[in-house]
C-alpha cells in the first residue's frame, strides 16, 4: 500500500507512511474491506493537498519555442454530425466537449458566433497545453474582439459549468491557478486570460479587465 501510494503521488515512502499514520483507525480499517478503493481515495486526497500547496510557489519562464498553425488540424474528429457549424471560427466546424446540444461549450460557441463584437475565435486543441505540477492544463478558447466595440483583446478563456470554486476539484482549481499565474506574467494590453462560465460572464468582466490593463 505504501509503495503504490508513494508511486502515484510522487512522494517518498517515509512521507506516505507518516501521512497514513495520521488517519483515524476507523477510516484506516476501510482498507481491509476494499484495498484498491482505499488506495485510490488516499492517493486522490494527497494529490489534491499537494496541488493547493504547490500553486503558491509556481513560476514560469518564457521560452523561444512556438506552436505551429497545424496544431488546429492535428486532432482527428469522427463525430461531425454533432459538431457546431460556425461562421467566425477559424475552422468550419467546432467540436465541443460533452453533449453537443446541451454542453456549456456548445452554448459558448453559439454565443461567440452570434456576437457582433467577436472578430474570430478558436476552440483550442488539447495539444495546446500548459505544464503544471499536477498535470497539463489546456485552456478552451482564443477570442479576438473587433476593435472599438469591446476592446481589441485576445482572450484565452476557460469555460466551466460553474464558477463556484467549491464545485471544482482541488486539482482542477490548482491547474486554473497555475494558468492564471502564467498569463499574469505574459499578459499585455492585447493578451488576457480569464476563466468564465458563459459569454455573458465574459462580457461582464471586460470593463474590469480593461481598467486593469490601462492601470498597468
Amino acid at each position: 500500500m505504501v509503495g503504490k501510494v508513494a508511486e502515484a503521488t510522487v512522494l517518498t515512502r517515509r512521507t506516505v507512511a507518516a501521512i497514513l499514520k495520521g488517519i483515524r483507525k476507523d477510516k484506516f480499517d476501510m482498507y481491509k474491506n476494499n484495498p484498491e478503493e482505499f488506495i485510490s481515495k488516499v492517493t486522490r486526497l494527497i494529490k489534491e493537498q499537494k496541488a493547493t500547496m504547490i500553486v503558491d510557489h509556481i513560476s514560469y519562464d518564457q521560452l523561444e519555442g512556438k506552436y505551429e498553425s497545424d496544431i488546429f488540424t492535428a486532432e482527428k474528429h469522427t463525430t461531425i454530425d454533432k459538431a457546431f457549424k460556425a461562421e467566425k471560427h477559424i475552422q468550419p466546424y467546432v467540436f465541443t466537449d460533452g453533449n453537443a446540444d446541451k454542453s456549456v461549450e456548445r452554448k459558448f460557441a453559439e454565443d461567440l458566433d452570434g456576437a457582433a463584437e467577436v472578430c474570430v475565435y478558436a476552440k483550442l486543441p488539447k495539444g495546446f497545453s500548459i505544464p503544471t505540477p499536477v498535470g497539463n492544463y489546456s485552456p478552451d478558447w482564443a477570442i479576438a474582439f473587433n476593435e472599438g466595440t469591446v476592446k481589441h483583446i485576445f482572450f484565452v478563456a476557460e469555460t466551466k459549468g460553474t464558477m463556484e470554486s467549491l464545485q471544482l476539484r482541488p486539482i482542477e482549481k490548482a491547474k486554473i491557478m497555475c494558468a492564471r499565474r502564467l498569463f499574469n506574467e505574459i499578459s499585455t494590453d492585447n493578451v488576457v486570460y480569464h476563466d468564465v462560465d458563459s459569454y455573458k460572464t465574459l462580457l461582464n468582466i471586460m470593463p474590469t479587465i480593461e481598467k486593469k490593463c490601462i492601470n498597468n
